[in-house]
């Protein structure tokens, strides 16, 4: 059985993996999306190394194996139902679930979760449109585009956000965009890669990292 801390790792592992597209990681960017001292991971990864989940030498370029990947999977798997739970079901808003599925993610009971995912219908995303894990550790992946490559004077749907913060999170909803809205984009500013979106008949200018984050098809 893993630890709360060692599952965390192997999540981290696989966030950086995915983010960019690569199947490795260095220690330093691990430790700066951790927020701890490089040093700290390494002993740590000695420990994920030990037990045969990662691929690495000492600050060197870290891999997961096999079985890393499926384990932090499981781990995502569980964090997405969770969420999924608790926006549907207890009413919790798309920036307050985050948090709390961090705390849940780490129940070890399969047969819980085999329940959960019953109990909820067998969700294909969770709330923030990311693809959940199936019982086996694996997760299908869609091509997704930002916001940003969206031509002008074209209609789109939100799909899914790439920035899944509390801040991120409410600032979208402030401007009435949830999952499934649709969005027309207006113009784009050459300067600074700014655009003007259009919502439910309502105009916002937006910055280039915020339409950046915004998943569409």
């Amino acid at each position: 059985m893993l630890t709360n801390t060692e599952e965390n790792y192997l999540k981290a592992l696989l966030h950086l993996m995915l983010q960019s597209g690569n199947n490795e990681t260095g220690t330093n960017k691990l430790a700066e999306h951790l927020g701890i001292k490089p040093a700290t991971v390494n002993d740590m990864l000695k420990k994920l190394k030990t037990k045969k989940l990662v691929m690495y030498e000492k600050y060197g370029k870290i891999k997961l194996s096999k079985d890393g990947r499926k384990q932090a999977l499981l781990v995502i798997r569980k964090h997405r139902l969770w969420e999924t739970f608790l926006y549907e079901k207890l009413h919790f808003s798309w920036d307050e679930i985050h948090e709390v599925a961090e705390q849940l993610e780490h129940i070890q009971s399969e047969k819980l979760i085999e329940k959960l995912e019953k109990f909820l219908g067998y969700p294909q995303a969770d709330p923030h449109g990311d693809p959940i894990p199936d019982a086996k550790g694996e997760m299908k992946t869609y091509q997704k585009t930002s916001l940003l490559e969206i031509p002008v004077g074209s209609i789109c749907q939100l799909v899914a956000v790439k920035d899944n913060s509390a801040m991120f999170l409410q600032y979208v909803s402030e401007l009435g965009i949830g999952l499934k809205s649709k969005i027309k984009v207006i113009s784009k500013m050459d300067f600074d890669g700014s655009l003007r979106i259009e919502v439910n008949r309502k105009q916002h200018n937006v910055s280039q990292k915020f339409a950046e984050n915004l998943l569409v098809k």
